[in-house]
């Protein structure tokens, strides 16, 4: 998946790699990538693990509390600690002390790996043997001063939600689809036994698109409070639903975030269809969320088909079809605000 990062090579998007791409068979990542994000930077740059782990351990126990399960496996030492502290068996001190023992084994090693090979830029440097910790390099600095530092937060959240919503549901045996509620604004996961809230569709889908409107390029906003909110926009119009109630209009296959202007602006795009070479980029976005793991990427197999030549013949048959349906010779195209990055 290097070409996520390769087209725009910015720190922004190295990571977004790790936090969308990178290996997930613990929550371990992103709890660490909250608690960098919680360190005083203000005039340190080297944090001993006794430091690291007091927001480290925070997240984690927090999360267990309402989502048990944290890890692919049976078993963890380090997250019964954990527990053990949330159920009052253990005191802070020691809570702390088998952190900085058990918590950062394989996490610190595995953060800048990305598909079997580390990303370009890496955030912090492993001190542990030498100075019993880590430093953090300039690049982390500078990601925490850019204008989509807050974004980044946001959608590392939305992917943790993601990925213990899968593990919860159990999602290799019991299939989880994720849908997409435009009243609430919020993807729902729903399987055969239950529907369950999941998390805010704005970061879930930004990271993917790299804080840019799938359409023109412009930057957008996932802040509920800014007047450059992005809309959460169905690629192939929700009047479709009226053509085939089995179309899955609201899944994440057909979800995209665009600016006001593209999404209902004067020349927006409405219920008109997009061109052909925007339903080329829609393949190539979704072909991103399926190289990420669980549970989006179940998802879109299960609707869109097991292989890349499918996945595009879907696409293909479902434009096809809305081009028929909605009698619409000529397709709508916007205007470009920015190099395309995906």
């Amino acid at each position: 998946m290097t070409r996520f990062y390769e087209i725009e090579p910015s720190l922004e998007n190295y990571w977004r790699a790790i936090i969308l791409f990178g290996r997930n068979t613990a929550s371990y990542k992103f709890a660490l990538a909250k608690a960098l994000c919680d360190l005083d930077i203000r005039n340190k740059t080297r944090f001993s693990l006794d430091e690291l782990a007091i927001p480290y351990a925070k997240h984690l126990c927090e999360r267990l509390k309402s989502y048990p399960k944290q890890i692919t496996r049976d078993q963890s030492s380090f997250l019964d600690f954990l527990k053990a502290f949330n159920e009052g068996k253990i005191d802070y001190d020691e809570m702390i002390k088998q952190t900085v023992r058990y918590g950062f084994n394989n996490v610190i090693d595995a953060f800048h790996n990305v598909h079997g090979s580390e990303v370009g830029s890496r955030f912090f440097i492993d001190e542990r043997k030498a100075k019993g910790g880590i430093q953090l390099t300039d690049n982390f600095f500078i990601l925490c001063q850019g204008q989509q530092y807050l974004s980044l937060k946001e959608e590392t959240e939305a992917r943790w939600r993601l990925v213990e919503s899968a593990w919860e549901n159990n999602i290799s045996k019991k299939l989880m689809l994720v849908e997409y509620e435009g009243g609430s604004n919020i993807l729902f996961g729903r399987s055969s036994i239950k529907r369950a809230a999941l998390t805010s569709a704005r970061p879930a889908l930004n990271g993917y698109q790299k804080g840019r409107c799938f359409y023109c390029f412009r930057d957008i906003s996932i802040d509920v409070n800014s007047q450059e909110l992005a809309d959460v926009d169905h690629f192939f119009p929700h009047v479709l639903k009226n053509c085939d109630s089995e179309k899955p209009v609201d899944g994440v296959a057909n979800l995209v975030l665009a600016c006001r202007e593209c999404n209902r602006g004067v020349c927006g795009k409405f219920e008109r269809l997009p061109s052909v070479v925007l339903l080329e980029r829609l393949y190539i976005r979704n072909e991103y969320l399926i190289t990420s793991h669980h549970p989006l990427r179940e998802t879109l197999i299960a609707q869109s088909g097991d292989s890349a030549s499918k996945r595009q013949e879907y696409l293909q048959n479902v434009y096809n079809c809305a081009s028929v349906h909605l009698g619409v010779k000529e397709k709508w195209e916007p205007r470009p605000q920015g190099i395309a990055i995906f």
